[in-house]
C-alpha cells in the first residue's frame, strides 16, 4: 500500500517500518546535499546580489530537471499537468527560497541552517490545520525535543548575527514547509521528479518577475565581479544538487513520513554544515554536535512504536 503523501499516520499501516526507513534515509540524503548549498552560497554571495543568485538557481535546475521529467512521465502527462496551481506552490516555494539567500546574507550559513530549527513545530501545525496528523503524546514530545535541540544548536552563535536575518529565515522555512507538503500531495500523478520540477518552474517564473522589478526599481541585480569557472561550479552544487536533487529526495520522504516527520531531520542541517565547513576549514564545535544528537532522538521518538522498534 502506498502511503498518502501529506499523512504521518500512515506509518502504523502494514508495511510502515520499511516506509520509516526509506522515508529518513531519504530525509538524511536530502538534508546532506541541501547543507552543500551553504558553503556554496557562502562563495556567490561575495559578488552576487541575492535577486540575480535566485533567479540563476532556479533557471540552472529547472533546464536541466525539465527534460528528465520529460522522459520520465511523458510529454503527454507534462502538458496535462496542472500548471496554474503549480505557478501558485512554486511561487510560495519561490518566496521561501528567495527570503533564505536573504537570511544567507545578512547572516551566515550556519545560522540560516539553525534558525530553520523551527521548521517541525511549522510543519506540525500546518498538518494539524489541514487535518492530515493527530497529535499523539510521543510526536509531540518528539517536536519538543527536537526544537531543544535546536535550542542547544542556536546557543553556539553569536547573538550579534541574529536580527532581520533570523526573521526571513523563520519566514522562509514555514513558506517551505507548507508548499512541500502541497508539492507532496497536490501531484499525485506526477513523479517526484515532476513534482519537483512543476513547482521550481513556477518558482522561476516568480523569480524572473522579481528580477525585471528589481531591475527597473534600480537595485543591483547582476554579478559585481566577472563569472569564472569557480562560481559556475559553486552555481551547479547550488542549483543543481543542494536544491534539485535534495528537493526530490526531500519530497520523497514527504511521501512517506509526512512533512513534520521528515521537517525533523532540516534540524540536523546545522551539523552536516558544519562538518562540510571543518573540511574547508572550520572548527569542531561540540554544542552544535550535541544538537544534532538530540534532534536524531527526536525523530526516533517521533514515530509510531511499532516503526521505532523497526528502525
Amino acid at each position: 500500500m502506498s502511503p498518502d503523501p501529506a499523512r504521518g499516520n500512515t506509518l502504523s499501516v502494514s508495511g510502515g517500518g520499511n516506509s520509516a526507513l526509506s522515508g529518513n534515509g531519504l530525509a538524511v540524503a536530502s538534508m546532506l546535499t541541501w547543507a552543500a548549498g551553504f558553503p556554496a552560497a557562502e562563495v556567490l554571495l561575495q559578488s552576487w546580489p541575492p535577486v540575480a543568485l535566485f533567479a540563476a538557481r532556479l533557471a540552472v535546475a529547472v533546464v536541466v530537471m525539465l527534460p528528465i521529467w520529460f522522459l520520465i512521465d511523458g510529454s503527454d502527462r507534462v502538458l496535462r499537468a496542472r500548471w496554474g496551481y503549480a505557478l501558485f506552490v512554486g511561487a510560495t516555494l519561490g518566496a521561501g527560497m528567495f527570503l533564505l539567500i536573504l537570511a544567507q546574507k545578512m547572516t551566515d550559513p550556519v545560522t540560516v541552517a539553525i534558525i530553520a530549527s523551527c521548521a517541525p513545530l511549522f510543519a506540525t501545525l500546518i498538518e494539524l490545520a489541514t487535518g492530515t496528523r493527530r497529535l499523539r503524546w510521543n510526536f509531540a514530545l518528539g517536536v519538543i525535543v527536537s526544537i531543544i535541540g535546536g535550542v542547544i544548536a542556536t546557543s553556539a552563535v553569536a547573538p550579534a548575527q541574529l536580527g532581520l536575518g533570523a526573521a526571513c529565515a523563520i519566514v522562509s522555512t514555514g513558506l517551505f514547509c507548507w508548499a512541500c507538503m502541497a508539492t507532496a500531495r497536490d501531484f499525485p500523478e506526477l513523479s517526484q521528479t515532476g513534482r519537483s520540477t512543476i513547482t521550481f518552474t513556477g518558482a522561476l517564473v516568480s523569480a524572473l518577475f522579481l528580477f525585471f522589478i528589481a531591475g527597473q526599481m534600480g537595485m543591483e541585480v547582476m554579478p559585481t565581479a566577472p563569472i569564472d569557472v569557480q562560481q559556475i561550479g559553486m552555481l551547479g552544487i547550488y542549483a543543481l544538487v543542494a536544491m534539485g536533487v535534495s528537493q526530490v529526495l526531500f519530497i520523497s520522504s514527504v511521501g512517506r513520513l509526512g512533512v513534520a516527520l521528515a521537517s525533523f531531520h532540516i534540524n540536523i542541517a546545522p551539523f552536516y554544515v558544519m562538518l562540510i565547513m571543518l573540511v574547508l576549514g572550520e572548527e569542531w564545535n561540540w554544542t552544535r554536535a550535541l544538537g544534532a544528537g538530540i534532534v536524531a532522538m527526536a525523530v526516533v521518538l517521533a514515530q509510531d512504536r511499532k516503526v521505532a522498534q523497526s528502525a
